[in-house]
């Protein structure tokens, strides 16, 4: 391998696990400070939480929801172009056309927008005795996959809820990413029962990285958040994880090892496509 091609084998990406208040601007200056932070540390990635600039819960979605372009992601663009990184921006709350929307943008290190995903799978959930949510009763879902290409690796993108569905995942894969990363926020009962292994299974089924990341918890909210957000290995190890509070973590992805698990465990080669499929009945957005 070249010294080029090895130095292209490994990035450093960043997740930010930020604590989010019922100011707005307030979530956006402390953004911008922990990715230039990140930045600082050699991150060539950085990635925000789900609901980054805004309260989660159906009814603060109208409240803060903007239109795209807007205060938000014109925020994010700057801060992508003043770090000179690929910023995921976590997601915001959105209005296009009268309908609501969770939605993700990604900007890359020149400050241009390279993809806005909508979250495709809405987060209605009914577990009795413990918590009802109705993503649905204010939201509509997106109906694009979301990838973008960096120079390291192609990246695929869900957001929270999208992350249970393996079929996205393996669409993912199959086109190409070696990194998908899930801004998200699981509550106190999903959390510490599904987060890591959900993360870990993306991460293993389809040998490839996952990255999460989670607002800080906060017990005075009326949706609290789990918190951890975390990076996983190809192999299906946690190799970067936070706790509850507000943090930065750090990852180095490296895909020599990536594809080292890929020639030791030939799944991706040895598939039955004679006998099974899972197939898109669009194109991912890029």
């Amino acid at each position: 391998m070249s010294a080029v091609a090895k130095a292209m084998s490994k990035f450093r990406l960043a997740v930010v696990q930020l604590h989010v208040t019922s100011v707005k601007a307030d979530n956006l200056r402390r953004a911008r400070g922990l990715v230039k932070e990140a930045a600082g540390r050699g991150s060539q990635l950085v990635l925000l939480p789900e609901c980054f600039n805004s309260p989660y819960g159906t009814s603060f979605f109208s409240q803060y929801a903007e239109r795209i372009p807007g205060e938000s992601t014109q925020l994010l663009s700057e801060t992508a172009k003043e770090n000179q990184v690929y910023l995921v921006g976590g997601s915001i709350p959105e209005e296009d056309g009268g309908k609501l929307y969770n939605s993700c943008t990604v900007f890359g290190p020149d400050g241009e927008l390279l993809l806005k995903h909508r979250k495709i799978h809405l987060f209605d959930i009914d577990v009795p005795g413990k918590i009802r949510f109705q993503e649905s009763e204010t939201l509509s879902p997106g109906d694009r996959l979301s990838t973008f290409q960096t120079p390291f690796c192609k990246v695929g993108v869900g957001i929270c809820y999208d992350m249970r569905f393996a079929e996205l995942a393996q669409l993912y894969s199959r086109s190409g990413c070696q990194l998908l990363v899930y801004p998200g926020a699981f509550n106190m009962t999903t959390g510490p029962a599904h987060w890591e292994l959900l993360q870990r299974a993306r991460a293993l089924d389809n040998q490839l990285y996952v990255a999460t990341a989670s607002p800080a918890r906060d017990e005075t909210s009326s949706y609290v958040a789990w918190g951890h957000s975390s990076v996983v290995n190809p192999w299906g190890d946690v190799i970067s994880k936070a706790g509850a509070e507000e943090a930065v973590i750090y990852a180095d992805v490296d895909l020599q090892y990536l594809a080292d698990i890929r020639q030791q465990i030939p799944v991706t080669t040895q598939r039955r496509d004679d006998l099974y499929a899972v197939t898109s009945l669009q194109g991912a957005a890029s």
